[in-house]
């Protein structure tokens, strides 16, 4: 350290006034410079070989370039403000005219030209502009000073005067290139016409050029000027480095700056003497030096005494830590004087302190990269919006902010997509979260509505899609207009900054996020808007997602209700109540119908399509419309079944493409008032609950089907005998079945629950959901409770007539009596000619015994059974046809008909409504 290539160490100035010339031309160059000619001074002063030659040149260059910059500059400038003064002429000119009173009628009158030709030509030379032109609406010219024009299309743009605007153009006209302005002439709100008024370019041009002279000879006085001072200032160089190359010059002072600049250290080097010889950039920072130490005694710059002897003593210490002001710093200290070099020593200080800060600055990444991660597990766990709004509170409080608000648009709350910003205002928001160190602040709270105004920071963040940080809450203006009682209660109430930042994902701006900070912590700085805008972005893109996620499901929910029964069917043999919950996570394909059959029973029908979803939700409407229509044919339980197996696996095969069906389940079950029996037939479904009147509760066993989809395997049916006032539980497995509880575990707690005959079926549906609904629905839930009842022996009336057309009329006189007894005689006539058709098709087209049954309910039905398996058709009867009218008229007389089938052959029922 003492030399460096045999050179001492110290100023510039020093370092050339000890230095001994070594060669011929450096002590010839070294001679005094006024024994020179003058011209062999000045060419070694222009000499491109030195320091000072090069630094001539550059100088005359620079001065070169920037006298010509300087003379382009004025030279536009001035054309500008000629163009700008010429414009503004014009302008004054065309308004002043176009405004003049009386001017919109001088337009409507009989000879506009004639009055304003003159007008203009007198105003055109007071305006000191080369034309005045009044024009129509269509641009034909009314003045001009070259009167040959008038009544000549005007030449220029017209178009934006006529919508009210000032029109400034360069054209071609009858004058030769012109700048014009166009001015509208407006009466009552509505342009009737247009002056124009302008320069010509010419007369612009020339006033430039007059002054080019001037600007020229002014730039070649300064060039020479600039030129003598940088031959001066050359002249100086050259003798302060000894005319020194460029080479020679680099050389010296390479390790003089790789020392001094190139490390972030102090350094100070000491003379023997106790004299600061050298103190680079750093160690004057640190040291807090004044400009002028280098040359002064260490104990007259004002430094910490142990510092001061430190430096003076030349003792070889290594990172020794002192003290300095509020720094510490960590000292190495070398004496110079150990290879012949001079005496002294060399000290290189480093700045501990900023070496702590360094490592609070990466203990305060690392935390923020802690938050960051906390976010991306903790944000986003739902697809509830505001459950994700309240988890970017959670997280941001209080690691980042001690309070976190979000606040969002009510479309984004509904699934739906908000509505672009018009304009500077920000949509109305609803507050959906806020986290905070306490509860007694002044804040919206969650659930309040407002608007923020224009100026506030969240409006401007909103309406700009960009975050917006406000360090000072008391210094910002535009935020206390919002609400001037409330903003200065937060301020009270400690606030002092804020950053807002917009909630926006895939092009949708939904709502903003807004951290507060009060005066127990710092004020939000830069780097803590870029970690909110992180924090932000990521929760967008969840309540984006949730919002979407609400959009269908609510989409799907709406499709499903619309295929579920909006009620339930009036009929006499079942007291009815169900529940129907759709899943909280997505909807499914769960079903019920209660479909009323003939002869008073009804069929009670529950089934479910694996899967969630709208194919889930669709294809259900699919399945329950079948039972619909197969119900229609009245067709036994297990025949149904095996229909709605062939038309799902029908559905499969169109669905390559879609997930498969395969395992939907159903149950069908018909109830029978009159013989208290129920028919069921199941399909991969759960068993239903049989609660007697007693409150003993069984799942009877039903005969096993196979899911629907599957095909091959047939299905039986079982028929039970039900007490009246007993109640059937049919209901789907998202009732009993949970993530957290298997079916055993739910089916026991649903039989202890449906061990309570005193309930209605309302009220059993309450209890069962109240005991097993679970706590977050990821299933959706039908519920079907049906209470039995039986047709009294007093409304049921039954005949058996043997295969004889001599018993039609006693069938009637029976009939007859039967009706009159129930007080039915207006049906009498109707119910005879009906059971005369009924019965004598079953003598003519069948064998063996006819049974007549009479239902007396709701409606009046008549059935008519026979051995045959042949069902009947109707049909039109020709005009000269004796026969085949039977069935017609059953069908004009009866509200309904049909057949259905038993073991034995078929029963013809027709159906008569009682007012």
């Amino acid at each position: 350290m003492a030399r460096i290539r045999g050179r001492s160490w110290g100023p510039p100035g020093r370092w050339f006034a000890g230095r001994r010339p070594d060669s011929r031309r450096e002590r010839r160059e070294a001679r005094p410079a006024s024994g020179v000619p003058a011209g062999r001074r000045w060419r070694s002063v222009t000499s491109s070989r030195s320091v000072a030659g090069q630094m001539f040149v550059l100088q005359v260059l620079l001065v070169l370039l920037l006298v010509v910059a300087a003379v382009v500059t004025l030279l536009l400038q001035a054309r500008s403000d000629r163009f700008q003064a010429a414009r503004d002429r014009s302008l004054a000119a065309a308004e002043g005219f176009a405004h003049g009173p009386g001017l919109p009628e001088t337009l409507r009158g009989p000879d506009p030209a004639a009055v304003l030709q003159p007008l203009a030509e007198s105003a055109r030379r007071q305006g000191g502009v080369d034309f005045i032109v009044v024009m129509n609406r269509d641009g034909i010219r009314y003045s001009h000073p070259d009167p040959s024009q008038i009544g000549h299309h005007f030449v220029g743009t017209i178009a934006p005067s006529l919508a009210g605007h000032v029109t400034v153009e360069e054209v071609n006209g009858p004058l030769g290139k012109e700048l014009q302005v166009v001015v509208p002439v407006t009466d009552r709100g509505r342009v009737v016409g247009m002056v124009a008024s302008g320069l010509k370019v010419s007369s612009v041009s020339s006033a430039v050029d007059q002054q080019l002279p001037v600007v020229v000879g002014a730039g070649a006085a300064a060039l020479a000027l600039a030129t003598a001072g940088a031959g001066l200032l050359s002249r100086r160089l050259r003798r302060q480095t000894h005319g020194l190359g460029p080479a020679e010059m680099t050389q010296m002072y390479e390790h003089h700056d790789a020392v001094l600049h190139a490390v972030r250290e102090g350094v100070v080097i000491v003379s023997g003497d106790g004299r600061v010889v050298l103190a680079n950039d750093e160690a004057r920072r640190l040291l807090d030096l004044a400009p002028d130490a280098e040359g002064r005694p260490v104990d007259a710059l004002g430094l910490d005494p142990r510092m001061a002897e430190l430096l003076c003593s030349g003792r070889v210490v290594t990172d020794e830590v002192l003290p300095v002001g509020e720094r510490l710093l960590a000292v190495n200290n070398r004496p110079t004087d150990r290879r012949g070099g001079p005496p002294g020593s060399v000290a290189t200080l480093r700045d501990s302190t900023e070496l702590r800060a360094l490592a609070g600055r990466a203990e305060v990444a690392r935390g923020r990269l802690r938050l960051l991660y906390e976010a991306s597990v903790t944000i986003g766990t739902t697809l509830d919006v505001r459950r994700t709004a309240e988890e970017l509170t959670e997280v941001s409080v209080p690691g980042f902010t001690e309070y976190a608000t979000v606040d969002l648009a009510e479309p984004v709350l509904r699934g739906e997509e908000p509505s672009t910003t018009v304009g500077s205002e920000a949509p109305e928001l609803r507050r959906v979260a806020l986290t905070g160190l306490r509860d007694d602040h002044p804040l919206y709270r969650a659930g309040e509505v407002h608007r923020f105004a224009s100026p506030t920071p969240q409006a401007t963040g909103f309406v700009s899609g960009e975050a917006q940080l406000v360090p000072d809450l008391a210094a910002s203006a535009g935020w206390r207009t919002q609400d001037p009682e409330r903003t200065q209660e937060i301020i009270d109430y400690g606030f002092r900054s804020m950053i807002t930042v917009p909630l926006k994902a895939r092009g949708v701006l939904m709502g903003i996020a807004n951290f507060w900070r009060t005066q127990d912590s710092e004020p939000f700085e830069e780097d803590d808007l870029s970690l909110a805008e992180e924090l932000s972005a990521r929760a967008a893109v969840c309540i984006d997602n949730a919002r979407r996620y609400t959009r269908e499901h609510a989409m799907a929910v709406t499709l499903q209700h619309s295929l579920l029964p909006r009620g339930l069917p009036e009929q006499e043999a079942l007291d009815l109540a169900y529940r129907y919950l759709p899943a909280q996570a997505g909807v499914g394909g769960d079903w019920f119908d209660v479909i009323p059959l003939p002869g008073a029973r009804v069929a009670l029908v529950v089934g479910d399509v694996v899967g969630h979803g709208l194919h889930a939700a669709a294809t259900m409407g699919r399945l329950r419309t079948a039972v619909q229509n197969f119900s229609s044919l009245d067709l036994p339980p297990d025949e149904l079944l095996g229909h709605l197996d062939e038309l799902v696996g029908r559905i499969d095969m169109e669905s390559e493409e879609e997930a498969s069906v395969a395992g939907a389940t159903c149950l069908y079950a018909i109830y029978d008032p009159v013989t208290g029996t129920c028919s069921m037939a199941r399909a991969g479904h759960l068993l239903p609950a049989l609660v007697s009147p007693d409150g003993a509760v069984e799942f009877p066993e039903l005969p096993p089907g196979p899911p629907l989809g599957l095909g091959g395997l047939p299905f039986e049916a079982a028929e039970l005998r039900v007490p009246p006032g007993s109640s059937l539980v049919l209901y789907t497995d998202g009732l009993v079945e949970d993530r957290t509880r298997d079916v055993d575990a739910g089916l026991a707690i649903l039989a202890d629950t449906l061990g309570h005959p005193d309930r209605t079926p309302q009220q059993t549906c309450e209890a069962v959901l109240g005991a097993l609904l679970p706590p977050r629905q990821t299933d959706d839930i039908a519920l079907l409770v049906a209470r039995t009842r039986v047709l009294d022996s007093d409304r049921i009336a039954t005949w058996e007539l043997p295969s004889d057309p001599a018993v039609v009329a006693r069938a009637r006189s029976e009939v007859t009596r039967q009706l009159t007894e129930w007080g039915l005689e207006e049906t009498v006539f109707t119910t005879e000619l009906i059971l005369s058709e009924l019965i004598t098709n079953a003598i003519r087209h069948a064998s063996g015994p006819i049974g007549v049954r009479l239902l007396r309910g709701r409606a009046l039905i008549c059935e008519v059974s026979d051995t045959s398996s042949t069902s009947p058709h109707l049909r039109y009867a020709a005009a000269e046809d004796e026969g085949g009218r039977g069935l017609f008229l059953v069908a004009q007389l009866a509200e309904r008909w049909g057949t259905r089938y038993t073991a034995g052959g078929k029963v013809i029922w027709a159906e008569q409504p009682l007012m």
